[in-house]
């Protein structure tokens, strides 16, 4: 019986994204954004699982380079979102999806306070 001819295989490409943690160099355009959000009393659970529902449809996005969220370690029901986007036109973009729409109509019953910043990478 003769021997069957077999496709090689090519490896898998994951999608990677850059990791800022790592120390390398942004995108010259590039910008981080932190915001720091402090839940409504009793609404801890409920803000955790709000934005626990934009991290994975944010990391989707064109032009996301790193969306990560923070539980403080000091002050219980205290988060911060650490953002880091190709460009400010690409947050821009980010604020018009329906996961953040979603996201913005719900916040204001579920903060205290909220407070985001932009920054660049200058080293």
């Amino acid at each position: 019986m003769p021997k069957r001819k077999t496709k090689a295989r090519r490896p898998v490409r994951k999608k990677t994204r850059k990791n800022p943690s790592s120390g390398g160099k942004l995108p010259k355009d590039a910008v981080t954004r932190m915001v720091v959000l402090r839940a409504r009393e009793g609404q801890d659970l409920l803000l955790e699982a709000e934005l626990h529902a934009l991290i994975g449809p944010s990391r989707k996005e064109e032009g996301c380079l790193t969306f990560d969220l923070h539980g403080s370690v000091d002050q219980p029901g205290s988060y911060l979102l650490h953002e880091v986007w190709a460009s400010r036109e690409a947050h821009s973009a980010h604020t018009h999806t329906p996961h953040f729409l979603r996201w913005d109509a719900r916040k204001d019953a579920l903060l205290t306070s909220r407070d985001g910043t932009f920054w660049k990478q200058i080293a």
